[in-house]
């Protein structure tokens, strides 16, 4: 499925008044155009991969925080997304019973899909970048890289670092010191 915009503009509010979604179909608000799509299997297994190696690394020792699935996560008026793993530090998790929308993740994985990467490299890079993401992994299956943009530091007002991880690389972050996963294993069939 290609990504479906819509042509009126939409608020944060009015997006998040749509009720709570059990499909498949992502919902997502993009500069203010609701943006549906439908990932697919390649996109999956690697949100999958991702997603489990964050949340044993998460689980190895007291204090590392916590990895999750997608979300709704504001980030102002116009900008509602729905990252494909996320990662907080801990202190910075959400509770199980906490409403939607979350703040920002610590960490947010984008994975390419043919209809959304120009959101994931365009808009949705700067406004994570504008509202306080500590770092972004965007996963390019199509060239079967990673680029990673992270901050020098904490308080850094932007991206000031950013590192690219093919399939010879192991994918490791400042952030989460002592993880390690393969590239290789994200775009495995």
């Amino acid at each position: 499925m290609d990504a479906v915009t819509a042509t009126a503009q939409m608020t944060a509010e009015e997006f998040l008044a749509i009720p709570e979604r059990s499909t498949a179909i992502r919902l997502e608000l993009v500069e203010g155009e609701l943006v549906m799509h439908q990932p697919l299997w390649g996109h999956g297994r690697s949100q999958f991969v991702i997603g489990f190696a964050l949340e044993e690394w998460s689980r190895g020792m007291p204090e590392r925080g916590c990895a999750g699935p997608p979300i709704d996560v504001k980030l102002d008026d116009s900008n509602v997304y729905c990252p494909d793993v996320v990662w907080y530090a801990a202190g910075r998790v959400p509770r199980r019973g906490d409403p939607r929308p979350y703040a920002v993740p610590d960490l947010v994985v984008e994975i390419r899909s043919p209809s959304t990467w120009r959101f994931d490299i365009g808009a949705k890079k700067r406004n994570y970048e504008l509202h306080g993401a500590r770092e972004l992994w965007l996963v390019d299956t199509a060239a079967d890289v990673v680029f990673a943009f992270r901050r020098s530091r904490p308080d850094a007002p932007r991206f000031d670092v950013s590192a690219d991880f093919s399939s010879g690389d192991a994918l490791t972050s400042p952030l989460l010191p002592g993880f390690e996963l393969r590239v290789a294993a994200i775009f495995e069939e």
